[in-house]
């Protein structure tokens, strides 16, 4: 099976009570703007997984505690969760009802994060002033490393609403759909 293309999936919007949202992607692709947006559209509470997993000493929140916090924002009415993190992704595939997954080319990727380079975000508990090589291959390896656990995952949960954007021009144009069908 394929993921359905956004022309495709976006007619399924309609038909759906949308109220668990997750919002997928490489680093640098815009989930968080994405996800602002579509928060502030629909009225959906948002969650930052970076804010949740980072503390701002550039630490990370013990491991059972972020899976423990996830789990308990799992059990709400009604969210938009915005991040990747492996170790937990099936645990909210397990709990959405709606996939968005931003599948930009890597060149997308990379340029998104150093245009983020020293910009305060309300995502982070930081202002990112360098990127290391760390993050950088990580990025670098998302399309043969990550990407294909998460097509298997959307292939697993088929039953779910996804909506795979290809380029940045696609989720302008998904938002301005979400934004017509919430003034009609």
């Amino acid at each position: 099976m394929t993921i359905p293309d956004f022309e495709i999936a976006v007619n399924i919007w309609y038909d759906k009570d949308m109220k668990k949202v997750i919002i997928i992607g490489c680093p640098g692709s815009g989930k968080s703007t994405l996800a602002r947006k579509l928060s502030h559209m629909t009225k959906l509470p948002l969650y930052h997984l970076d804010l949740m997993n980072w503390q701002s000493n550039k630490t990370t929140v013990a491991p059972e505690l972020f899976l423990e916090q996830q789990k308990q924002l799992l059990e709400k009415e009604a969210w938009i969760i915005d991040g990747n993190y492996g170790s937990s992704l099936e645990l909210r595939f397990e709990g959405c009802d709606t996939i968005v997954f931003l599948d930009y080319p890597l060149e997308v990727c990379l340029e998104g994060v150093m245009n983020r380079v020293g910009t305060v975000r309300p995502d982070m508990p930081w202002v990112e002033e360098t990127l290391d090589d760390d993050f950088l291959d990580f990025i670098k390896g998302f399309p043969k490393t990550n990407r294909p656990k998460i097509v298997a995952l959307i292939n697993r949960y088929s039953h779910k609403t996804c909506f795979r954007l290809k380029s940045r021009e696609e989720a302008d144009s998904f938002l301005q759909k979400i934004k017509k069908s919430f003034q009609s």
